[in-house]
């Protein structure tokens, strides 16, 4: 293990827990590996995948993701392949033909690849030795993002054999999730490592204003060091960013719209501290391994503390102290609930919606079994007047329910390969601003007579002086002529018909589905208000008791915890404060002509002080002979 991890990723160790995982798995125990973000989950199963015979299948619903560990594990000499639905024909085939001929180690799947069968037929043909799951939470009912392909997998581990092992990996997970995941996974004498959720480094700080942009201003001012900032939206991505920069604090949008070009040189700038603050939806942080993040902040709240411990755990991976800053305001409570409603929309209007998908696709009542549609979701909102925000749920609703499966497929990059033999390249006679652009891609990209490979017709555009129109029409005129295989890019997502079309009145959303899932999305977002509004309780004892912790102490560095420290320090000075003034009132007193007695001292000091505290003070001065008593008189003694 040590020599694989030491060979291709240069590190003479393992973190926490990484061993033991592996360990179990070249055992061939069904393992389930609890490590939080930042972790270090990949590892778990590259390692072992480099270490057994035939190919490791990775299913993980991440597609953008997918496309990063492939180039990553690239990047060390590590063969990989991935199968989702925005493949061509012949990118699959390709693909598959490198597991079966061993030149892949790892094929990473996506959920819906596996309700094809055609698909699953083929992975028969493959030697797998072993199925991980990433982000496992996915399959279970209980979680926060419940994938209704994920319970597919069950099927796959009877289909390619009982025998080969699971790996089941996700970063935050309750102890009611855990359990159904492993039912659903058909665990054999299961093996559990659990890393703590607690993040001892990380600070958990409240900040509440009804107005954020001066708090998110003071907040960036008041701290140094690299920074995200979570919102909801693209449009707040792009306006924080704007007036960040405005005032001197260098900042980039970063959300799922932007073309694969932008998000690369975004995120480069970042990474290399050109760039301080990332503002970013939640389509920003998977996959992105930058240790020394010195601060997040949550300019909007998620809907779920599993949300909220993913995004803040991409502080401070390096060990260092690090800050998580929620800045809420009073109409945040309302905007959560408001959430609930827009997720679980009438039933009628998610039967309108599937409906309208149905025409929107020329699909026929009773056709479309197992067919994958482009499916432009702007167009088809615009088309049939639908509200983007509920239509979304009610796709995802549809989903769960078994009807569809609808795929949010992020912008995907141009791809080429080139399938023309060199020696009948070179015979070609092409038109000048083609032979260019041909040239230009043989110089500046590698490995084309191998394999597809990612290409920017913006920097062949720049390169040669050329407009992007004309690039593309170039590739497109090498594409007919069978010199080239050409993918533009995408931004389409995808929608899967499970079954065939139905009518609408024929659809049957079950309970489980519809009102139980929202009675937990309920829960989940009345743990966040808990976690945002309790200002009693250690914010950091609140997330372990989610997860399942029994934490023994307060963390002693969460705003609450900060301020309850403050307040007993207050407390201990005004109770000494109050010690002496009460000892030179009394003294005051017993030093008139005469004295005075108890009933007089009580009388003259209540309410300021309790007879109790007045009697105790009296007897500490009368020990310490500051006093004389005689009888009920108390003077001062020689007075």
């Amino acid at each position: 293990m040590r020599s694989v991890l030491k060979q291709y990723w240069g590190y003479d160790s393992f973190r926490p827990l990484q061993e033991d995982i592996i360990s179990s798995v070249l055992e061939g125990h069904d393992t389930l590996g609890l490590l939080p973000t930042g972790g270090g989950k990949s590892l778990t199963f590259q390692v072992p995948a480099l270490m057994l015979p035939g190919v490791t299948l990775v299913v993980t619903p991440l597609i953008s993701l997918m496309k990063d560990q492939v180039d990553n594990l690239a990047d060390r000499g590590i063969r990989a392949v991935l199968f989702h639905s925005g493949l061509t024909p012949r990118e699959k085939d390709l693909a598959l033909t490198r597991c079966r001929i061993g030149k892949a180690k790892i094929a990473y799947v996506s959920p819906e690849r596996l309700q094809n069968e055609r698909f699953l037929a083929e992975l028969r043909s493959l030697t797998v030795s072993l199925i991980v799951v990433d982000e496992a939470h996915c399959i279970s009912q209980w979680g926060y993002d419940f994938r209704p392909s994920y319970l597919r997998i069950s099927s796959l581990r009877r289909l390619l054999g009982p025998d080969i092992p699971v790996l089941a990996l996700t970063a935050s997970a309750t102890p009611e999730v855990t359990a159904d995941i492993m039912k659903h996974l058909a665990f054999r004498e299961p093996r559990v490592y659990a890393k703590s959720f607690t993040r001892d480094n990380l600070s958990y700080i409240l900040r509440y204003a009804d107005v954020k942009e001066p708090m998110l201003m003071r907040v960036l001012q008041a701290t140094t060091g690299s920074t995200i900032v979570y919102v909801r939206s693209r449009r707040r991505t792009r306006e924080l960013a704007s007036l960040l920069a405005e005032a001197g604090i260098s900042a980039e949008a970063y959300h799922a719209g932007l073309l694969p070009e932008d998000k690369e040189l975004r995120q480069d700038r970042w990474k290399r501290d050109e760039v301080r603050v990332m503002v970013a939806t939640n389509a920003f942080g998977m996959g992105i391994d930058k240790p020394d993040v010195r601060l997040v902040v949550h300019y909007d709240l998620p809907s779920s503390l599993e949300e909220y411990y993913q995004e803040a755990g991409r502080g401070g991976r390096d060990g260092k102290e690090s800050l998580a800053v929620v800045i809420a305001s009073k109409r945040d409570k309302a905007l959560l609930t408001r959430r609930v409603n827009e997720a679980f929309p009438p039933k009628d209007f998610i039967a309108r919606v599937y409906e309208c998908a149905g025409n929107f696709l020329n699909v026929a009542v009773g056709e479309g079994y197992n067919s994958v549609y482009e499916f432009n979701f702007t167009l088809f909102c615009s088309t049939f007047s639908l509200p983007p925000v509920p239509t979304v749920s009610a796709l995802n609703i549809l989903t769960r329910a078994g009807y569809i499966e609808y795929i949010e497929e992020t912008t995907s990059r141009s791809r080429v390969m080139v399938i023309m033999r060199r020696d009948a390249l070179y015979d070609l006679t092409l038109d000048p601003t083609v032979e260019e652009v041909m040239q230009c891609l043989l110089r500046a990209y590698t490995g084309l007579f191998a394999d597809y490979v990612y290409i920017s017709e913006l920097l062949i555009a720049e390169r040669l002086r050329l407009s992007s129109e004309q690039v593309y029409q170039a590739l497109l005129t090498l594409s007919r002529l069978h010199a080239i295989h050409y993918v533009p890019r995408a931004t389409t997502p995808y929608l899967v018909y499970t079954t065939s079309r139905e009518e609408p009145r024929h659809l049957i959303i079950p309970l489980e589905v519809y009102e139980r899932q929202r009675e937990r999305m309920e829960q989940r977002v009345n743990a966040m208000k808990e976690f945002t509004f309790n200002a009693t309780t250690c914010r950091a004892n609140t997330l372990l008791r989610y997860f399942g912790e029994s934490p023994a102490e307060p963390c002693g560095k969460c705003d609450v915890c900060r301020a309850n420290r403050k307040a007993q320090a207050h407390r201990a000075s005004a109770t000494v404060s109050t010690g002496i003034d009460l000892e030179k009132s009394i003294l005051y007193q017993a030093s008139q002509p005469g004295g005075t007695d108890l009933k007089k001292l009580i009388a003259n000091l209540t309410p300021s002080y309790t007879s109790e505290e007045i009697i105790t003070t009296v007897r500490t001065l009368a020990d310490h002979g500051q006093l004389a008593l005689s009888g009920i008189r108390i003077t001062i003694p020689g007075a």
